[in-house]
């Protein structure tokens, strides 16, 4: 199938709120861009035959009407491979260097490192925008940094979703990248929070469940007292 080069542009736009959005209908998808349905499944199939897209049925919670449920497009892995990923390979090679000649606890001290932006900036945005709940500004601090994040309101808690992540090529290697942000997620929120899945590991969003109830720990503040690095 055959597309003209202008259409480029509007196709990139289709990827990226699907990005932002996560899983989407094409009904959902023609709203945001303010296209019409028929243009945006024109792209869809585009996106789906070049293997940027793939569409499944929607999940529908609660009694369902008649008919077939309505399509959902989320990104494939190869949709997301060409999106940030371009100095993946420099930086795997970065940290075999590290883990080869620091070992284990030399990547874990820089994992650690990178995820200090999470209590830099919360403290920022949450002081910028206090009408915000701690999960939407650290969803806001996510999303700065390149993660498409955005909370899920749940009965027992709030679910934090990223749609993407800049560095899941690598963290697929080096594992500690994801339990460093997991850590300083729930120490910027003050629960113990858990990953319940990951783009690294081949989900399609990374979720992470952040119960109702803080945690109580008579532990001093990983950030209050870490010794700095030379």
């Amino acid at each position: 199938m055959t597309s003209p080069e202008g259409d480029a542009p509007t196709r990139g736009r289709v990827v990226r709120t699907i990005l932002e959005s996560g899983p989407s209908t094409a009904a959902s998808l023609a709203e945001e861009l303010e296209l019409t349905p028929a243009a945006v499944r024109r792209h869809l199939d585009h996106l789906a035959e070049e293997g940027i897209v793939e569409a499944r049925d929607q999940r529908v919670y609660g009694s369902r009407g008649r008919g077939r449920p309505a399509k959902v497009f989320s990104l494939t892995a190869s949709g997301r491979d060409g999106l940030d990923h371009q100095y993946d390979t420099l930086a795997v090679e970065a940290l075999r260097f590290l883990s080869e000649n620091g070992g284990e606890e030399a990547v874990v001290a820089f994992a650690r490192r990178r995820a200090d932006f999470i209590a830099e900036d919360f403290a920022v945005i949450a002081e910028a925008q206090p009408e915000l709940t701690p999960a939407e500004v650290l969803a806001e601090v996510l999303t700065r940094g390149g993660y498409a994040a955005a909370v899920r309101t749940l009965p027992m808690g709030d679910q934090l979703c990223q749609q993407h992540c800049p560095v899941s090529h690598v963290a697929a290697e080096f594992p500690q990248l994801c339990e460093a942000e997991t850590e300083a997620i729930g120490e910027v929120l003050g629960r113990h929070v858990q990953r319940l899945a990951t783009i690294a590991h081949g989900d399609g969003v990374c979720t992470t469940s952040i119960p109702n109830t803080p945690k109580i720990s008579n532990q001093t503040h990983r950030y209050d007292n870490r010794e700095e690095s030379p």
